[in-house]
């Protein structure tokens, strides 16, 4: 049995890391051509070729985490019928080698692809994409969500504040930075507006070149403002860089920490955590995908196959895992539309993969 598993798992890991060498050198190509665009632009003075390389690199991981349940069934099937084609299996099949104990074989080979698939999405991916991003900043000169900025919300026991946050700059301080105070009853205290604003060690923005408005009266027939301009202000705060960051780039792109410790600031302070609740689900979920695409792979070693008739298969499979990432993406914008729940949209298409498997599985293997 060992030197089976041997050969199985030789042979798929060897497949699955060059189809997906394949699927990223396309990706990085692509990339590239958009990249090009932004090289020599005024805008981005500095930013030329070689910058650009390291910029689409330091973006392959997250193709990686996105490619590798397509990969995996790619290259498992291609496996599985070459093995069945050149009658190898059917060799081992006769030298007692059962469905199930072939099923528990590429059972453990897949859970090798889960914790690879979760230590690249959770680990390598966000790491390389915030590195990327900062690194493409510091050519163009901040990283921003638009015109508007990213708004967060924040409860404290004397009130509550809305803040904007303008864009992340390289050095990893905020530019142009609104907070707006409210009292308990909701009437506006205080507005400070900040040219930059750096995280602090004790839970603190300390904010720089700041204008400050402080309303000393609810009542609209005594209320007065009173302006103040300083070089420097404190603000108390635990809204933490890794949520900023969780607000200003894209939620897919975090870790599961982040995404949860996010995922509790917003509902903690009243705000709409659907998205973040979807995405952290799918970051539970989608790593368990490879085992999905190893039992769908398996029935294809019990096929019969003419020759030539392989590649008819992989395109099969090809064509099978991209629909299980357009049925990811489009089940993950529709259950944030349709309000359902965020972990049965995130295994919806998992769950259904999965039945899928086990169809062919139940058919093809054990009935005939």
């Amino acid at each position: 049995m060992r030197t089976i598993r041997k050969l199985f798992y030789k042979e798929m890991v060897l497949a699955v890391a060059l189809v997906t060498l394949g699927f990223i050198a396309l990706f990085f190509f692509f990339d590239f051509v958009e990249e090009l665009q932004a090289v020599g632009r005024s805008s981005a003075l500095g930013y030329k070729i070689p910058q650009a390389l390291v910029y689409v690199a330091l973006m392959a991981p997250n193709h990686v985490y996105e490619l590798l349940p397509i990969t995996v069934l790619i290259g498992t099937i291609f496996v599985m019928a070459r093995l069945a084609q050149s009658s190898e299996f059917t060799i081992l099949r006769t030298s007692g080698l059962g469905p199930w104990r072939a099923l528990r074989t590429l059972l453990v080979l897949g859970m090798g692809f889960v914790l690879f698939t979760f230590a690249v999405g959770d680990y390598i991916a966000p790491l390389a994409d915030r590195t990327a991003q900062l690194l493409k900043a510091q050519f163009q000169g901040k990283v921003t969500v638009g015109k508007t900025g990213a708004w967060l919300k924040e409860k404290q026991a004397y009130g509550h504040y809305a803040v904007n946050v303008g864009a992340l700059a390289p050095d990893a301080s905020m530019r142009d930075v609104r907070i707006f105070e409210f009292d308990n009853k909701g009437y506006l205290v205080s507005m400070t507006l900040g040219k930059t604003a750096r995280f602090g060690e004790n839970e603190e923005w300390n904010l720089e070149q700041v204008d400050r408005t402080e309303f000393t009266s609810a009542d609209s027939s005594a209320s007065h403002a009173q302006r103040l301009t300083t070089d420097s202000f404190r603000w108390p705060t635990q809204i933490s860089a890794e949520m900023v960051a969780a607000a200003v780039l894209r939620p897919e792109r975090m870790g599961t920490i982040d995404l949860f410790q996010y995922m509790r600031h917003l509902n903690a302070n009243g705000q709409s955590a659907q998205k973040y609740e979807i995405q952290f689900w799918k970051k539970v979920f989608y790593p368990l995908s490879c085992l999905v695409m190893v039992v769908l792979a398996l029935p294809f070693a019990y096929l019969h196959f003419r020759s030539g008739s392989i590649a008819t298969y992989v395109f099969g499979g090809v064509m099978a895992g991209i629909s299980f990432v357009l049925l990811n993406n489009v089940l993950g914008d529709l259950g944030t539309i349709q309000g359902w729940q965020p972990w049965f949209t995130a295994a919806l298409p998992g769950l259904l993969y999965s039945l899928l498997s086990l169809t062919a599985f139940a058919w093809l293997v054990i009935r005939r």
